[in-house]
């Protein structure tokens, strides 16, 4: 299994909070906008956080890496493209495009996440009822 397209969009306004004095993003806001890339992804293929969680799974992020290659700025439209990697195991891998109004590439990411047994606090495998719904 190699060249996986299960992706999505999500697009958004900047929020005035979200900047910092000069009108432009806080760095630090770019893991929290690929994290709504991830759970909006999750919940279109049929998941959510909360219902994993109910379900004993957390999905806690262990590698984070983040590009910057032009500013956002306040009351920007700005899109997130997420993209799954590859099939998920133990961990699931995504990346990510954030673009502007003008389909300029602002910042790429990309995260990797575990999934985590909340009752033996250990790395599980991916659970089957999500392989099933990728299809994979």
């Amino acid at each position: 299994m190699t060249n996986i397209t299960k992706s999505d969009e999500i697009q958004f306004r900047i929020r005035y909070g979200e900047t910092d004095q000069m009108g432009v993003v806080y760095h630090g806001n770019y893991a929290q906008y690929f994290e709504m890339g991830r759970t909006e992804w999750l919940r279109k293929m049929g998941f959510s956080y909360k219902q994993m969680e109910a379900d004993g799974i957390m999905l806690p992020v262990i590698e984070l890496t983040i590009n910057y290659k032009k500013s956002a700025c306040y009351d920007d439209l700005v899109k997130v493209k997420t993209k799954l990697v590859k099939k998920p195991t133990a961990k699931i891998e995504f990346d990510y495009e954030i673009l502007n109004e003008n389909d300029e590439i602002l910042t790429t990411g990309n995260s990797v996440l575990v999934f985590m047994d909340i009752h033996k606090n250990r790395p599980t495998r991916c659970p089957k009822y999500i392989l099933d719904k990728l299809q994979i």
